[in-house]
């Protein structure tokens, strides 16, 4: 058993805090912005509440956190009240949000000049997969803390992998994300163009499913889009977000990324739609306007 703290109690980082206690049997203290979540959750896992991010960090061996962006993270760690001025030497912060490369380094620089260890570790599978303790974890740091976080993360994890230094968790996450934005863009114009051929799309779906054309999209969202339901997971805002950071991060290092620019604009015109909150798997209402 560890003690540890986890910051940021939003749809994702609610469920994991609940498996540190229930799954990982850890002793948890939780922050988060809005304290009546923080409370509905003590209620539920029993854990402790802190009513600032550098009062949950005292004394703790771990520090997790899963909030929104750059500027969020920035704010349960270096602001005034921050976890950073409080954490013990030796600790190790856990940052599951989905941020860039850039504050990775950044917060790594500043937690080993103050005698502990920082990992980034941002995650996919979504809202179902915290909720399901199935989580892959994508992390950045040294080998020795990750070997120390790894079995406390195995709480929420179904897979957890160091991929290099600092940075290397949410440069791997920006490659997760490419790949999806292309596949779901993939999967709408498939779906569109079988309904205008007038094919039975569920027969469609349920052939080409088992060849080469399978993928986790296809498996679990193409019934909620033929039937132009868009609420199941990540939101098409919190996408936008994260292809930002990806599109951002290739202007720095040179990478060509055509059709993550295309889709993000299509992404933009959801939004037009009134389908900021809709699921990924919107791009399909697009096409169907």
């Amino acid at each position: 058993m560890a003690k540890v703290a986890f910051l940021g109690l939003g749809v994702m980082g609610f469920p994991m805090a609940g498996h540190l206690v229930k799954k990982g049997g850890h002793e948890v203290t939780v922050y988060n912005r809005t304290s009546a979540k923080a409370k509905a959750w003590a209620e539920q896992f029993g854990g402790r509440i802190a009513a600032t991010p550098a009062e949950a960090a005292t004394d703790q061996d771990f520090v997790m956190a899963c909030v929104g962006n750059d500027n969020d993270l920035r704010a349960v760690t270096t602001a005034a009240d921050g976890a950073f001025a409080a954490m013990r030497a030796g600790a190790i912060f856990v940052d599951h949000t989905t941020a860039s490369a850039e504050v990775a380094r950044e917060l790594d620089a500043a937690a080993t000049k103050a005698g502990f260890a920082f990992i980034d570790a941002p995650v996919s599978g979504g809202q179902a997969g915290a909720e399901n303790g199935v989580l892959t974890v994508m992390c950045g740091g040294s080998d020795a803390d990750y070997a120390k976080a790894e079995p406390v993360i195995a709480a929420y994890a179904r897979m957890c992998k160091l991929l290099g230094p600092a940075g290397s968790g949410q440069l791997t996450k920006m490659v997760n994300q490419i790949c999806i934005a292309g596949l779901v863009q993939g999967l709408s114009e498939g779906i569109h163009f079988a309904k205008k051929a007038g094919l039975d799309v569920n027969a469609v779906i349920d052939t080409i499913s088992k060849g080469a054309a399978q993928s986790w999209q296809m498996e679990n969202r193409h019934k909620t889009m033929i039937e132009g339901k868009y609420d199941f997971g990540f939101a098409v805002e919190w996408m936008r977000k994260d292809l930002s950071i990806c599109l951002a991060e290739s202007r720095r290092n040179g990478a060509s990324l055509p059709v993550t620019a295309l889709v993000d604009a299509f992404y933009a015109e959801v939004e037009k739609l009134g389908g900021r909150r809709w699921d990924t798997s919107s791009l399909l209402a697009r096409l169907e306007r």
